[in-house]
């Protein structure tokens, strides 16, 4: 092999839209966002227009081309142009490769994704917030370059080696998508029977099956009382007889769980406090987030004693012998879940939010509080089985990336003779 830096072997953004061009002029723009870390591209398919597209958008790249991303924390976004792909343009965080003569454009597009030429990236990214990579500091990172004839067998060993891999990964994902589907379904049929092939069509809950006698519904509100949160307040007079207490946000109320690796703490009077605190088996919901996500519930475990909450975070309490806290957080996250929080809730660009009022409101099927509990184990039950079975996948899905990442690396620096390597194990232990 012979030493090179990626300058003598690449051009390097050589192509950009200048200020003057056309406002009218259209092309697909490609963000960072756009490339994932298997080397693939989502092309959009609609056009935009220079007027109308961001600031960063100038990078030209031609088919074939070699991207890479200059933001750390894209890292992986390093690809490929795809060869069928024209009137593309994309944002000015990519360093855009051309390879010369020398180097097989193939090839270098692997070496790009191999862990030598990463760590590179990495150490010499610089800044605090935002960490970074000149395009012109890629140009200096050092490669090592075998014959022309060996750089062909190398790209094309993990040309196959590599679709191979991402098509199991791809497997694996459409599996753990059916699993969630799977997920949904299950728990909307356990928790309301016919919910899925016999809606009763009744206004103004069309979606929920015929309701019975052992199973009247009722409005939340009538068996469970809600805790608002409180706000965070600069001129907060903090000098009379105050507490220090953990303080729960919006960030750790996810759907069906609490996260607490990251609580920040809050000092308020007493007397505040006393009225924002989370008690065990209170019901968790957020104001405001994502559309598919409103109106999820967790419940609290009293995991922090003396936890306070956000005001954007509402505490549901039951009433202990007419409602199961499992058994409430479990219905919020079914279809009957879904379709009341998405059709009351106020949607805005990108995010929705409900209030108080329309939590109350949620009509909810209400057996006795035995049948309530033992529906929520056997859901509970279900659904822990899937998710096991969905962190299989993931686990797989990790190994998967490891083995073509090592597989790549181990081929571009000359660590196996490709040409003898029949790369068959790398779904060793893995089956579609």
């Amino acid at each position: 092999m012979t030493s090179h830096r990626i300058k003598d072997v690449a051009r390097i953004n050589r192509h950009t839209i200048p200020e003057d061009t056309d406002p009218d002029y259209k092309f697909r723009y490609i963000d960072i966002s756009a490339v994932d870390g298997s080397g693939d591209v989502s092309v959009p398919d609609n056009d935009t227009t220079f007027s109308s597209a961001p600031s960063r958008a100038r990078r030209i790249a031609p088919p074939g081309s070699i991207l890479v991303s200059t933001v750390r924390t894209y890292l992986r976004a390093i690809a490929t142009v795809p060869e069928h792909e024209s009137d593309l343009v994309f944002s000015t965080g990519f360093a855009i490769l051309e390879a010369e003569q020398q180097v097989n454009s193939r090839f270098l597009g692997h070496y790009c994704l191999s862990q030598p030429f990463i760590d590179e990236v990495v150490s010499r990214s610089t800044g605090v917030s935002y960490p970074a990579i000149n395009p012109s500091e890629i140009g200096n990172l050092p490669i090592s370059l075998p014959a022309p004839d060996e750089q062909r067998r190398i790209a094309d060993f993990l040309d196959a080696e590599t679709a191979r891999i991402n098509k199991l990964v791809a497997l694996r994902e459409a599996q753990e998508l059916n699993l969630n589907e799977r997920s949904y379904a299950s728990l909307s049929e356990v928790l309301l029977p016919g919910i899925l092939t016999s809606p009763s069509g009744f206004w103004p809950w069309t979606w929920l099956p015929r309701a019975t006698n052992d199973q009247p519904l009722v409005r939340l509100g009538y068996v469970c009382r809600l805790q608002n949160g409180l706000t965070v307040d600069g001129k907060r007079d903090v000098s009379g007889d105050v507490v220090t207490r953990p303080y729960l946000r919006v960030a750790n109320v996810q759907a069906g769980s609490v996260t607490l690796e990251t609580v920040t703490e809050i000092t308020v009077p007493r007397e505040t406090a006393n009225r924002s605190t989370l008690r065990p088996g209170d019901v968790l919901m957020t104001e405001g987030g994502d559309l598919d996500k409103l109106g999820r519930g967790a419940v609290w475990r009293g995991e922090l004693p003396g936890c306070l909450h956000q005001n954007h975070v509402f505490a549901l309490r039951p009433e202990p012998d007419r409602l199961d806290g499992d058994y409430l957080a479990l219905m919020t996250r079914t279809l009957h879940g879904r379709c009341y929080f998405e059709s009351t809730g106020t949607r805005t660009t990108n995010l929705a939010s409900t209030n108080s009022s329309k939590i109350l409101s949620f009509p909810i099927p209400l057996p006795n509080i035995a049948d309530q509990h033992n529906l929520a184990q056997q859901a509970q039950k279900t659904l822990d089985a899937i998710d096991a079975a969905s962190q299989s996948l993931r686990r797989q899905r990790h190994l998967l990336a490891e083995r073509r990442q090592a597989l790549i690396t181990a081929a571009v620096t000359g660590q196996f003779d490709v040409s003898t390597a029949s790369g068959r194990n790398v779904t060793d232990g893995v089956h579609p």
